[in-house]
């Protein structure tokens, strides 16, 4: 499973964002480009402990897709987004962009950090899991947008 702390998918994931643009096409969902991006930054917003979202322990989301953030298979097409990750309204799609960028750059600068501490929902995971959860989430964007 790749992760987004591992150097060469960190180097995947922003060349695939680089191709990333305002007109790329939605093979599924409703989200545009720019919502999409920043839709994205959530996660690693959380990673970073700059903004927990007022997620909560939930056993009924660990039970179910915990397990689906640390396997090999992509995550299905069109799955609920939590209602605190919902962006509905228009974005500016460079702005986001930009800002997607930048938050992959500062957890790209700390790859070889070895504690995340504690996810507000899922609890403690290992280093590994947080860069492979990452990683599942915005390889499932991406593959949204082909790219």
């Amino acid at each position: 499973m790749k992760s987004l702390l591992d150097q060469d998918t960190y180097n995947e994931i922003k060349q695939r964002l680089s191709n990333l643009t305002e007109n790329s096409e939605r093979q599924w969902g409703k989200m545009t480009p720019g919502q999409m991006a920043r839709h994205c930054q959530a996660p690693l917003e959380i990673m970073l402990k700059k903004n927990d979202y007022g997620v909560k322990p939930n056993w009924l989301i660990n039970l179910l897709f915990k397990k689906s953030m640390y396997n090999d298979k992509p995550w299905r097409q069109n799955l609920p987004t939590a209602r605190n990750f919902r962006i509905t309204d228009d974005r500016d799609f460079a702005v986001e962009k930009v800002k997607l960028v930048a938050l992959i750059d500062e957890i790209g600068a700390k790859l070889d950090k070895e504690d995340w501490g504690k996810h507000p929902a899922f609890g403690k995971l290992t280093t590994r899991q947080w860069g492979q959860m990452q990683y599942k989430h915005l390889d499932h964007h991406l593959r949204q947008f082909g790219v």
